[in-house]
């Protein structure tokens, strides 16, 4: 009997040890949104987008690992417990990242990745010669990114921390460019959409969270009950941006490409243009909860900027998703988020609620514009 091949199959479908996998970045997501609250300036903002990146980029680097293994197999599924085990340490330390606890969150952080190009190599070399070039090219300048991720986790604060966490995105960024222009990636496109569509799903579900700790935690008054429900629905209306609106022309388009354009697209489209997607909604929760937590109090301008801006991030990060990956720009989506943007960070002195319905209102005429276009560009085609 032949031994068991650790190469993932085409049909390949997501598995249980991999949602299992995403829990931990479940609660990374969770450590970012409090640590930009209790920040709410332009060092949060700073330490925010670094500290959001290093969570990202672990996470969508096992994603292509994972996508290339087979992940019913017992030693991808414990090497994967393995790094969900180290993760939960590097989403612990999040908090204190940029202080005290700047090596507990490097540490970690750099064991998943290299658990994560171990494992990926491992599957690269028993699938063919050209994969296996292909990441370890990857992995050999990827290396240079998570000694910066080191080097700032000793330095332990201040600039020095910022340049070296601020030099490995720029790392990370060219082992991404030079990693993905090569043959050999042979990437199983169903399966990589549908982890990163589930990585919206988690980010999506934190400002619920967000939402529903606030008003767990007060008393139900009838303006915290409309902020509620204007929360949920905001949240639904980007859910279906997202999911409803544009998910299926992305999709379509990384299982029509192949070769190097195929791992062009999916890092661009997915691992690259998503990160300002997450952040969008990151921020939007963060929007979300000082409302939550002031409900009767004009939204200050941090609160209304978190919010406006984390939904044209949410927004014009798909945009330029679907950019990349037809060429074409979904103009109503943009213009309709900077004028949604600018309405709500301006709109000060007004109750809270009314700064989250101009939000809900702006995402909602999205997705029935979106909606309706997509029906009559259907009917136009049959």
């Amino acid at each position: 009997m032949s031994a068991r091949t650790i190469v993932g199959p085409d049909d390949q479908n997501v598995t249980f040890v991999e949602l299992f996998f995403d829990l931990v970045f479940v609660f990374s997501v969770t450590q970012v949104v409090g640590l930009l609250h209790h920040h709410l300036d332009w060092t949060g903002v700073g330490q925010s987008i670094l500290v959001f990146w290093l969570v990202w980029w672990a996470w969508t680097q096992f994603t292509w690992a994972l996508n290339a293994a087979d992940t019913t197999h017992p030693a991808v599924e414990l090497g994967t417990l393995a790094a969900t085990g180290v993760a939960f340490f590097m989403a612990v330390s999040v908090p204190g990242a940029f202080g005290d606890r700047a090596i507990w969150f490097a540490i970690p952080y750099v064991l998943v990745r290299t658990i994560g190009l171990g494992l990926y190599a491992w599957v690269a070399r028993a699938a063919d010669p050209t994969q296996h070039a292909a990441v370890r090219r990857f992995g050999l300048v990827s290396v240079f990114g998570l000694v910066a991720v080191l080097a700032g986790g000793f330095a332990g604060g201040g600039a020095l921390q910022y340049a070296f966490w601020g030099g490995a995105i720029v790392l990370d960024l060219i082992a991404a460019l030079v990693g993905a222009d090569v043959e050999g990636w042979n990437l199983h496109p169903e399966h990589f959409a549908e982890r990163h569509g589930l990585f919206v799903i988690i980010a999506l579900g934190e400002t619920l969270i967000v939402a529903a700790g606030g008003l767990s935690g007060a008393t139900l008054t009838g303006d915290l009950l409309l902020v509620g429900a204007l929360s949920v629905a905001a949240t639904c209306a980007m859910w279906w941006s997202y999911f409803a609106c544009a998910k299926g022309e992305l999709d379509r388009a990384i299982e029509e490409a192949s070769g190097i354009r195929q791992s062009q697209l999916a890092r661009d489209a997915f691992s690259l243009l998503h990160f300002p997607l997450a952040l969008g909604i990151i921020a939007f929760a963060v929007g979300i909860e000082e409302i939550v937590m002031h409900p009767e109090t004009p939204l200050a301008l941090p609160g209304r900027a978190a919010l406006g801006t984390g939904l044209f991030l949410f927004t014009f990060g798909m945009a330029a998703a679907w950019w990349r990956a037809t060429r074409q720009w979904l103009v109503k989506r943009v213009v309709l988020s900077i004028l949604t943007t600018v309405a709500v960070i301006v709109a000060g002195g007004i109750a809270p609620l009314y700064t989250l319905a101009i939000a809900c209102a702006g995402l909602v005429l999205l997705g029935l514009l979106e909606y309706r276009e997509d029906e009559v560009s259907e009917d136009l085609a049959f």
